[in-house]
């Protein structure tokens, strides 16, 4: 498994907190030494803020981090964010009620009940649904699932 697969989701500030400590650089004198507010590096550690472009620019080439490392980080954390946005659902208009018939349609969270989603439209669903359950999860997270062992 790749680095970048274990720890997206991380907001960069807390890779950036770790590095710190385990080299012993006190946060302030390090906000200094790239000419930047120890407020704002503070922030960023607490992930109360977003990492910007010059500031990660500023701390990969100190850090001595791969360029462009904590913006990566900092996209995939927006992602893991937006998709806790209660909006994160597939195209209802290509899923069928009938199919959740013993459920409230409406109310299902689609991110806390994936597996059984999947299972659902995988043993029950037309053509069109597994599609869009496919293309709202992703390839690997829907083929991961229907090879677990669970029955709904």
């Amino acid at each position: 498994m790749k680095t970048i697969d274990i720890i997206k989701g991380i907001h960069p500030g807390k890779m950036v907190e770790r590095e710190l400590k385990k080299r012993n650089i006190n946060k302030r004198q390090f906000a200094l030494s790239i000419d930047e507010y120890p407020q704002t590096l503070g922030a960023i550690i607490k992930g109360s803020r977003r990492m910007n472009i010059e500031l990660s620019l500023k701390i990969e080439e100190k850090l001595e981090f791969d360029e462009g490392f904590l913006m990566t980080l900092q996209v995939f954390y927006d992602i893991k964010e937006a998709k806790k946005d209660s909006s994160y659902k597939p195209d209802l208009s290509k899923l069928r009620k009938v199919t959740f018939w013993d459920t409230t349609f409406d109310r299902i969270d689609w991110k806390q009940n994936k597996i059984a989603v999947v299972k659902r439209v995988f043993s029950r669903g037309t053509e069109i649904e597994q599609e869009e359950i496919i293309r709202f999860y992703g390839k690997e997270v829907v083929d991961r699932i229907k090879l677990l062992k669970h029955e709904l």
